[in-house]
């Protein structure tokens, strides 16, 4: 699973997602994208599941790109433990992604294929996603 390597902060503040992605919103390598049309925090475990999904739908054929890395470390404390005792554990990582932001990329597969590997994938999200072809204007969907 993606996990950073070593981080300067073990533990950081939650953070707010207002406004849309500022960078990581153009399709720099493929021609077909997965994009998300609203904010949250995408977990490593979810990346990974939707990774999975796109690889076996393109059945050895094109390359995938991952647009995304789960950076952020997600704290819990455990069951019926009583307020004043610190911070929890990190359990484990997530990526913010805010809207507009381009998740994964995909490139050497016919039409058809391509929307439906990104299709599945979609539904590895907790957050709304749409399809995006090459040279096609930023408000429309497949």
């Amino acid at each position: 699973m993606l996990m950073p390597k070593r981080v300067k902060w073990r533990k950081v503040m939650r953070g707010r997602m207002t406004g849309k992605a500022q960078r990581g919103a153009d399709m720099i390598v493929g021609e077909y994208a997965l994009q998300a049309l609203e904010p949250g925090w995408v977990t490593a475990r979810q990346i990974e599941a939707a990774r999975r999904t796109i690889v076996h739908s393109m059945k050895r054929h094109g390359k995938v790109w991952i647009r995304i890395f789960p950076d952020k470390p997600y704290t819990h404390r455990p069951p019926e433990t009583r307020m004043g005792k610190g911070k929890g554990n990190v359990e484990y990582y997530v990526a913010v992604v805010k809207p507009g932001r381009i998740m994964f990329e995909i490139s050497g597969l016919d039409r058809e294929e391509a929307i439906h590997a990104l299709n599945q994938a979609g539904y590895k999200f907790s957050i709304k996603t749409k399809i995006l072809a090459r040279g096609q204007e930023a408000g429309e969907g497949l």
